[in-house]
């Protein structure tokens, strides 16, 4: 018989048809093509088969896509006589889960005799028995189903009997032998007939029993049940020795009362539930009867009286459920660890729930507690799906304990509960949070590098990698120089470092983006303001801008001697670059030549007269003004103030002179003057030497010129210098010196005295006499008018600093 391999898809569900006895490995299906399934998604989503059995029929190969056998498929053993047989499973998908329901048709194949119980049936009959009198025959067992089951039954010899085959309601056969001619126990005492039981399949099965017919003296009637077939019902799980039905058979004869019941050839399982009582004919139960395991039972009774003559009828039992099953819950499929940014609607388990009850007992709800974010949905038939209904954080719920309760719907109910343990993996969705928007950070000036300037902390409530912190310092500058070469920071700490010194008079303040990042992929980050400000040290003393201090010169302030109490001489001026406190100025009179005439405020650095000034006053008086600030330490400055009590300036002038040459000069003034008199000396020597050179060679070169011609004509020569005929012969100099000038100036003022050129005779010889005469005068003047202006400038500079 040849079977054709066939396959439908409707609604997520395929269905394959096959026959049974396939050999182990065979091919089923190709489920990935069926499915539209690539198979990369099979392998990448490890597809597997779930059936709720204990045996696996179906496995499937993952890199073909190919549904193979993969145990024994006897279809008698799985369905018995049902004739529609089928196994279910469900192929699992993850990575997303998807669920494929897979039905599998098993067809029958004629592998099966038709068999009989006994090898031998003994029949006893008397021999008055008339024509037609019918004898119940055991039916043959075939557990094909359909065509191939026992179709017919045929009997050897029939000089006797003939057969008579009966239809029940369910397709069995009934078979009895029907007497066709009386038989002679004088005669024959015993007949051996052959009975053969026929299916339909192609090839024909076929199976033989002999028959022993015992002819018996006299007995007329045969006991006759009183139903042709007697219908009971019984609970599941009766108690042993519940009644269940009674069976009643009667005799014409007056031996009725001898008639034995008895089961004709009973199953193992019939005799290890049921027995009859051989008199009464009560049928009672004697095992545990499951309706889960059987739902009905068949069984034949025959009916015997003391002449052996017998009569059959059936029992037919239905087992009338009960709800002693509770529903079973089996976790097909389940993602333990769910990721928190999960769709709605995301698969997290799939569940199978079997109840083996029937009927409203079989009918199952499944349900989840309701303050949870998921939800159960029906995918298939006993097939549920746990889903996300909301969204999920792991910074709220990092785990959650689902109950799955499965409920049935008989009375009373039944339930089964699983827990699923489900943890929520972290993704990075949240960034670094700072502890604070912005951070101020105080910094003494003059620190050391690598001096600690503030922790700033950022925390994630991601995991893991994704709650791993990293700090930064965002890109940026200051006063053209990189952020970085400022302040650092330790990238796993936080802590922020400067790398150079500060100076509060330079920098006072500055802002700072600092980034914090999280090691997550992508990474977030977040940013916050650090204002450092830099604090100021008393690093600086006080500068005195007034009156100005110099080494060259003095500088006095004149007080008449009518000023008043109160007068006002001057006010020392002095700033600090510090700020705050430290640049609070304060001033006192340290030194003074009359403390009870001066006093300098405190606050202002007035200097004032405390009293009337008198005659008897020295007209010299030398104040030292100490500026001092109020930093912690203190720092100060010093300033000498000369004040004048004089009524008129050369009283002034003299006096002060006088004062100029008791100081000493500064080292450092005195030796660039003398410097630069050596510097001048050394060059108006090499002018002179330059200058005398140049006249004696000129002169030899007019000696020569007019001794080799002495008959040219005599040409009249001025030298060039000469515009007039007159020459300069002396000039005065003078010098002034200030008494708050650091250096002298020399001034040129005017020609203090002329000479007159001697008239000279045109002659020639005179005439070259004259100008011989006259460039040795001019050669002469030179050097004296050198030696002049050198002794003028000497005495000049010697004495530069004695004027006022």
């Amino acid at each position: 018989m040849a079977f054709t391999l066939s396959a439908h898809l409707s609604m997520g569900q395929i269905r394959y048809t096959i026959p049974e006895e396939m050999t182990v490995g065979s091919f089923v299906g190709n489920i990935g093509t069926d499915l539209g399934l690539e198979p990369k998604r099979l392998v990448s989503g490890k597809a597997r088969v779930f059936t709720t059995g204990s045996s696996e029929y179906v496995g499937l190969d993952r890199e073909k896509g190919h549904l193979i056998v993969k145990e024994r498929i006897d279809r008698e053993q799985l369905c018995g006589k049902v004739s529609a047989c089928s196994i279910a499973f469900n192929v699992i998908l993850e990575n997303p889960m998807e669920l494929f329901r897979v039905n599998v048709d098993i067809l029958d194949i004629n592998d099966n005799s038709p068999v009989f119980p006994r090898g031998e049936i003994e029949v006893e009959i008397s021999e008055l028995a008339i024509p037609g009198a019918r004898f119940s025959l055991e039916s043959a067992i075939d557990p094909d189903v359909g065509i191939n089951t026992l179709q017919t039954y045929t009997l050897h010899p029939t000089d006797h009997f003939n057969l008579n085959i009966q239809s029940r309601a369910d397709g069995s056969k009934n078979v009895e032998m029907v007497l066709q001619t009386a038989l002679d126990r004088e005669k024959k005492t015993n007949h051996y007939l052959t009975l053969t039981a026929v299916d339909g399949g192609k090839p024909q099965r076929s199976g033989t029993v002999k028959i022993h017919i015992l002819v018996l003296d006299v007995n007329d009637n045969a006991p006759v049940f009183g139903q042709s077939s007697y219908k009971a019902s019984v609970i599941e799980n009766a108690v042993k020795g519940t009644l269940v039905t009674t069976v009643s058979a009667s005799d014409a004869d007056e031996s009725s009362h001898d008639i034995q019941y008895y089961f004709e050839h009973p199953s193992t399982t019939v005799q290890a539930l049921f027995d009859i009582d051989s008199k009464s004919g009560q049928v009672r139960v004697t095992g545990v009867i499951d309706y889960e395991k059987h739902i009905e039972f068949k069984i034949k009774v025959t009916a015997k009286d003391h002449g052996g003559l017998t009569d059959s009828s059936e029992i037919l039992i239905d087992v009338i459920d009960v709800n002693d099953n509770t529903p079973k819950i089996t976790i097909m499929s389940f993602s333990s660890v769910l990721p928190e940014d999960a769709g709605l609607g995301t698969v997290v388990a799939m569940i199978n729930v079997q109840d083996l009850d029937s009927g409203n007992n079989a009918r199952v709800t499944c349900s989840i507690d309701r303050d949870l974010p998921f939800k159960i949905e029906s995918s298939l038939t006993n097939d549920y799906n746990l889903v996300t209904d909301s969204t999920l954080d792991r910074e709220q719920t990092q785990e959650y304990n689902i109950t799955i309760t499965a409920v049935d719907r008989g009375s009373p109910s039944l339930s089964s509960k699983e827990i699923l343990t489900l943890k929520i993996s972290d993704v990075n969705d949240h960034a670094p949070q700072f502890e604070k928007q912005t951070y101020n950070a105080f910094v003494p000036e003059n620190n050391s590098p690598s001096f600690s300037i503030i922790s700033v902390k950022a925390e994630d409530a991601d995991w893991g990698p994704n709650a791993r912190v990293s700090y930064f310092i965002a890109d940026g500058d200051l006063n053209g120089d990189p952020l970085t070469s400022y302040i650092s920071i330790n990238s796993d700490s936080g802590v922020i470092y400067a790398v150079k010194s500060f100076d509060f008079e330079q920098l006072k303040s500055f802002k700072v983006q600092v980034k914090a990042q999280d090691g997550g992929s992508p990474p977030i980050s977040s940013n916050t303001t650090l204002n450092i400000f830099i604090q100021d040290q008393n690093d600086n003393a006080p500068q005195i801008l007034y009156p100005v201090q110099t080494s060259s010169s003095v500088v006095a302030e004149m007080v008449p001697r009518s000023a008043d109490v109160g007068y006002l001489v001057t006010k020392v001026v002095a700033v600090d670059v510090d700020s705050g406190q430290n640049a609070w100025l304060s001033y006192k009179l340290q030194k003074a030549t009359d403390r009870a005439l001066f006093e300098v405020g405190a606050q202002n650095g007035e200097i004032r007269t405390v009293r009337q000034v008198t005659d008897k006053d020295a007209v010299k008086h030398r104040l030292t003004v100490v500026v001092e600030d109020n930093g912690q330490p203190s720092r100060s400055a010093t300033v000498i103030v000369n004040v004048a009590v004089a009524d008129s300036f050369p009283e002034v002038i003299s006096e002060f002179t006088n004062f100029n040459h008791d100081t000493t000069y500064s080292d450092n003034l005195t030796f660039y003057l003398i410097l630069a008199l050596a510097v001048v000396s050394v060059l108006f020597i090499f002018s002179l030497i330059a200058i005398i050179s140049v006249k004696i060679y000129r002169w030899r070169q007019n000696r020569l010129f007019y001794k080799s011609a002495p008959n040219l004509p005599v040409i009249p020569y001025y030298p060039p210098v000469y515009a007039d005929g007159t020459l300069q012969r002396v000039y005065n100099y003078e010098m002034c010196g200030t008494t708050d000038s650091r250096m002298s100036d020399i001034k040129f003022v005017r020609p203090y005295s002329q000479n007159t050129l001697v008239n000279m005779s045109r002659a020639g010889t005179v005439q070259r006499e004259k100008r011989e005469q006259e460039e040795d005068a001019d050669l002469s003047l030179e050097v004296r008018l050198f030696f002049t202006v050198l002794t003028d400038l000497t005495f000049t500079c010697t004495h530069c600093c004695h004027c006022v």
